[in-house]
């Protein structure tokens, strides 16, 4: 009796870290998270064997992909930032999307920039990545890049552009992040500067994060997402059945199914904003 329940805690214990590696094959890739100055890092260890691609980098981004068009533009210094900026600047509410590992000219997160815009919004796409997404190539391996892309860095730059736009008469701003900008939102989201944050399909984001948030926070997880599976994000979450990692903002155009979930998280992250966003009367 007392092995079998010595056994139950150990396996208590230890669930997280299991779900959060059940992308491991066969022991190939192990997910073990390091105490990097607050920055939640995780690093991906490899044996000799090939390992599986890492779950962020499936389905990558295609930069070349026609959506149809851009109604914004590039404006090179906002808040310190280069940026892709589209609305209405009188609408007096912004809303700034921050990328996944691939960078703020992806097409696809320009179009739900453009979309959210259309609702009545205006909203900031920053090069939070300074120039430098991921690109896949292997004299630079993910693991090599990521230590010098610091989420909590990223937010620390951000924290310039959120004053600009309220300088600008923005009454309130929220934060809308994928991926690796779920962390950044949920950094800004442990201080007073915005006013919702919506995260979708994040990484990097640890649940002892929950704790220090300060405003409304919605997550929009992928029941398929082995990075944050259903069982570990489980604070305000909604899961989408049979998403998979990314299913937000790099999915398939070419899939009605995807195209639909990705339509449908859009529009609960502006439902999201509509309730928290408010317009203050000065």
């Amino acid at each position: 009796m007392g092995d079998a329940a010595g056994n139950t805690r150990m396996l208590v214990r230890y669930l997280f870290v299991v779900l959060a590696a059940v992308v491991a094959a066969a022991g190939r890739l192990v997910l073990a998270e390091e105490n990097n100055g607050g920055a939640g890092w995780h690093v991906y260890s490899t044996s000799p064997e090939p390992a599986p691609k890492h779950p962020c980098l499936e389905n990558p981004t295609n930069m070349t992909e026609n959506t149809g068009g851009e109604a914004g533009e590039v404006v090179h210094d906002y808040g310190g930032l280069q940026c892709y900026v589209t609305g209405y600047r009188r609408s007096r509410r912004a809303v700034i999307l921050v990328s996944d590992y691939y960078g703020f000219r992806a097409p696809k997160l320009r179009k739900i920039a453009d979309k959210v815009a259309y609702l009545g919004y205006y909203v900031a796409v920053p090069n939070l990545l300074l120039g430098d997404p991921y690109t896949d190539d292997p004299a630079r391996p993910f693991e090599e890049w990521i230590k010098t892309h610091s989420p909590v860095e990223a937010a620390e730059k951000t924290k310039p552009l959120i004053a600009a736009l309220k300088k600008d008469g923005m009454s309130s701003v929220g934060v809308g992040g994928y991926c690796w900008g779920g962390k950044v939102a949920v950094e800004l989201s442990k201080t007073e500067e915005t006013k919702a944050v919506v995260i979708s399909h994040p990484a990097l984001v640890v649940v002892d994060d929950m704790k220090e948030v300060k405003c409304p926070i919605e997550i929009l997880g992928g029941a398929l997402d082995t990075i944050s599976p259903p069982q570990l994000v489980h604070h305000l979450v909604k899961i989408f059945p049979d998403a998979p990692h990314g299913f937000a903002c790099r999915y398939n155009a070419s899939d009605p199914f995807a195209v639909k979930t990705a339509e449908e998280a859009r529009a609960d992250m502006v439902k999201w904003f509509d309730k928290y966003l408010k317009i203050i009367k000065w």
